[in-house]
């Protein structure tokens, strides 16, 4: 059986770092999700996300090819973020996704049992904020307002009883080093693909 290794954790926690290393270095296949937030800098359509617009979105969940969404009221108007049916490509190997508390929830109980892994990274608080302070500088239009809104949400978002309910039981620390956060995942990973 294949599975999906789905990334979760609070807005810069190192996901994104982590999901391109385990892409590149265990070469498992992207989960690229949809957002209807705009690009950012650096960014690139299909890889990171799929960019779409609000029609896009109610068109695609109107047929039927969505499989979860959220949408967030941010201080820059309502952005949703969504998994489709064409995300995810199992029959294609293992894969990796990146995603919210609520949307690991929701795939999982899309796919048979067993087949979605959970990843929880998790970065103590001053950490995290820091990181995300300097993501937003480097972008030419920064968004401190949103980022702030976020680091918020985050405290509800991944409360622990949200993660208990959600039976997150594995988390991996990436306070530290990427390095060591990533020989952790890659152990996991591999222990549960050689089974």
């Amino acid at each position: 059986m294949n599975h999906l290794f789905y990334l979760i954790g609070k807005s810069s926690s190192g996901k994104d770092t982590l999901y391109r290393r385990i892409v590149e270095e265990l070469g498992l296949i992207p989960a690229v999700l949809y957002t209807t937030r705009p690009i950012r800098d650096n960014e690139h359509e299909g890889k990171e996300y799929h960019f779409v617009d609000e029609a896009g979105f109610l068109r695609m969940k109107d047929q039927g090819k969505v499989i979860e969404y959220r949408t967030y009221d941010t201080v820059y108007g309502k952005w949703t973020y969504f998994t489709a049916a064409d995300s995810i490509l199992l029959g294609d190997g293992n894969c990796i996704g990146i995603g919210t508390l609520e949307s690991y929830v929701k795939v999982r109980s899309y796919y048979e049992n067993g087949t979605v892994v959970p990843l929880y990274i998790e970065v103590d608080d001053d950490t995290r904020f820091l990181r995300a302070v300097e993501r937003e500088k480097g972008q030419s239009k920064p968004k401190y307002l949103e980022l702030c809104r976020r680091f918020v949400a985050d405290s509800i978002d991944f409360s622990e009883e949200k993660l208990k309910e959600a039976g997150i039981t594995h988390r991996f620390d990436n306070s530290g080093t990427t390095e060591q956060c990533f020989s952790e995942i890659k152990k996991y990973i591999s222990d549960i693909t050689e089974d």
